[in-house]
């Protein structure tokens, strides 16, 4: 009974914060929230995306960032709501990065995009700072040209940014090392132009630790210089009455960031923020990277991720919203049909490799092919290792892949892996050999191992559940079996020496030894179960901690809703979805995907299972395939009733 009562306290704890957060849309019908998609929750780019900058041009929003060694270079996303993001280009590819050093920690650093004199430009650091420039952000791209600098100048450093001013000349935010903050004019070469207006005054007595990746706005006349601190957080701001190096004309106003408020919020020291901008309505905004890190649960290794911050005007002082795990009003931007920011499902049916794919050295881009076997892709490495990659978005997930390899020796390996920056940590899960064919699952001096009773071409499955993975391997893709107990995966979750060679986790595909061949890649099965707490995005349910795990319940007399990004749906439609619950009494949940006014696939039914005992339900599927953002509603009417587990697609 007394957990019951915690359930209902935090409940209504959940929905207080809801109404809170939405209360700045006074003329908000509340009861529109439950059954359209109006809030987001961060960060809205998962995963490793360091170093930020973000342009608005028209009604369009592009992000780049620091790339380090994920090649090809500089990855540009693209948005039109500032919460839902992909990819459409790379600027640099290995082929015209000879000079890039492709060691972990380093390869691109910063890629500010920008836009001026009729086009777009990345600048960026390795070796110097370069420029790539293009007409469109999709590209092409121009090769890349250095960056002459001067005496005067000094270094070019790294973590630049650039600021156009009202009078359309564009401006080279300059950082490097600790005391140097410097300004320069650029031309319309993309060169720099006039003479350099020092701000080394800015960080003299290292106030703002490396006062790193500085950015600027201007409103109402006044200039707006904004450093971070250093990789670990910290973001200030300083207000200046002309753009002079004369400090007197400046004003330090301290910290950005309001003060965290929600003890559950896990992205606690965000910076490095893009410069801050205005939209249509008058409202302002920012994205900036943090590391997730919550009480006792360090989730560093996967890398800064990118959040969506609203910035309040006190007067003329700028105040970032404080970190919140709760919904957000989104912008007041058009919809989106965007999916959510999302490890890509790939058939390798296309005769170019998408965008949304990297490798962690030079030698590994120039390692597969899409034509050697059509619909499919082959990895060919030498004496070492190669692997074709994502960036890991998620806590819960089930990487399903279709491998072929004739393994007859140890050194032959291929399968799903799972790395950090430098690769000395990682989990492999592959077909190979050990006095047999085997299936063999690793992390660090973690081994399991089976015998391989399926052949040369084999189906595996990684199911990670937060910091917990469990390995298994298929004949058809049917018919699991298990590959010995789980391994947990702390290690490589946690922070890791060098800040993880300043990159987050990626997952996908690699082979050592000898050529292997993968058929598709999955990162988010939706045929195996899918817990309920892994969702992205959500209104009106709250997450609670029981003895079977992380469950979902409904907060709200409305019916809230939860959203699991990424789901893979198959080629052909599944006939079913199973949802395991347990309820206090009877009704149906909806599923919807892509959105809430999106396709309404299923309603299931269930009836009182009484609290604590748990029920699979099951209903009919409508016709449906591919990849897609799944939504579950909540019945209305039934708060902290219905705990939800998780769900599948099944087919008969």
């Amino acid at each position: 009974m007394r957990h019951l009562y915690t359930v209902f306290f935090y409940a209504i704890v959940q929905l207080s914060c809801s109404i809170n957060l939405l209360a700045q849309n006074k003329a908000a019908d509340s009861s529109a929230f439950y059954s359209s998609v109006k809030t987001y929750v961060n960060p809205v780019l998962p995963g490793d995306h360091p170093d930020p900058t973000l342009l608005k041009v028209g009604n369009d929003f592009y992000y780049c960032g620091s790339t380090f060694h994920f090649n090809p270079y500089l990855p540009i996303y693209h948005s039109i709501d500032l919460v839902h993001w992909e990819v459409i280009s790379r600027v640099l590819p290995s082929s015209k990065a000879g000079w890039v050093s492709d060691r972990p920690s380093g390869g691109i650093w910063q890629g500010a995009i920008t836009y001026f004199y009729g086009s777009y430009w990345i600048y960026f650091s390795a070796g110097g700072q370069w420029f790539c420039k293009a007409s469109s952000p999709v590209g092409p791209w121009s090769a890349p040209v250095k960056v002459n600098s001067n005496p005067n100048t000094g270094n070019l450093g790294y973590d630049n940014s650039i600021f156009i001013d009202d009078d359309g000349k564009p401006y080279m935010v300059i950082k490097d090392g600790q005391k140097v903050n410097r300004i320069h004019e650029l031309g319309r070469d993309g060169q720099l132009t006039g003479s350099v207006i020092n701000m080394d005054w800015v960080n003299a007595r290292l106030q703002y630790s490396w006062a790193e990746g500085p950015v600027m706005c201007k409103r109402n006349g006044y200039y707006y210089y904004f450093p971070a601190g250093d990789v670990s957080g910290g973001q200030y701001v300083l207000r200046g009455s002309a753009l002079t190096a004369d400090s007197t004309k400046w004003e330090r106003l301290g910290e950005f960031f309001k003060p965290i408020t929600d003890s559950l919020a896990g992205f606690r020291r965000p910076n490095h923020i893009a410069a801050p901008f205005q939209l249509s309505d008058g409202t302002w905004w920012t994205i900036g990277q943090s590391y997730e890190k919550y009480i006792g649960n360090d989730w560093s290794g996967t890398g800064r991720q990118t959040a969506l911050y609203q910035v309040i005007w006190e007067g003329d002082r700028p105040w970032g919203v404080a970190p919140t795990s709760q919904p957000i009003l989104m912008p007041a931007l058009p919809k989106s049909t965007i999916p959510w920011r999302s490890v890509k499902t790939d058939y390798f049916n296309d005769g170019k490799l998408g965008p949304w794919w990297h490798f962690l050295t030079k030698k590994a881009s120039n390692s597969y092919s899409l034509t050697a076997r059509k619909g499919w892709i082959r990895l060919t490495p030498d004496t070492n290792r190669t692997h074709l990659m994502q960036k890991e978005t998620d806590h819960f997930y089930s990487v399903v892949t279709k491998v072929f390899l004739n393994a007859a020796t140890s050194e032959a390996k291929a399968g799903i892996y799972l790395t950090n920056g430098n690769q000395k940590v990682f989990a492999s899960l592959y077909s190979g050999y050990e006095n047999g064919e085997k299936i063999i699952f690793k992390l660090d001096t973690a081994t399991r191992a089976i015998t391989n009773l399926a052949g040369n071409t084999v189906w595996l499955k990684l199911v990670r559940d937060q910091h917990l993975l469990n390995a298994f391997y298929s004949g058809d893709g049917k018919k699991w079996i298990r590959v010995g107990q789980p391994i947990n995966a702390v290690k490589l979750d946690m922070a890791q020496p060098s800040f993880n060679s300043w990159v987050g986790t990626s997952v996908g595909l690699f082979a050592e030894g000898k050529l292997a061949d993968f058929d598709f890649f999955v990162c988010k099965d939706g045929a195996t179960w899918l817990p309920a707490a892994g969702y992205s995005n959500y209104f009106g349910v709250r997450q609670v901690d029981s003895k079977w795990g992380k469950v979902v319940t409904n907060t709200s007399a409305p019916g809230g809703w939860l959203m699991i990004s990424g789901v893979e749906l198959g080629t052909t439609s599944p006939s079913a979805i199973d949802i395991l619950l347990s309820s206090k009494t009877s009704g149906y949940v909806e599923v919807w995907l892509d959105d809430l006014q999106g396709k309404l696939i299923a309603k299931i039914p269930f009836t009182n299972t009484g609290l604590n005992n748990w029920k699979v339900f099951t209903n009919h599927v409508n016709a449906v395939t591919g990849q897609h953002d799944v939504f579950i509603k909540f019945p209305p009417g039934q708060p902290s009733n219905t705990f939800i587990k998780s769900i599948k697609f099944s087919t008969n």
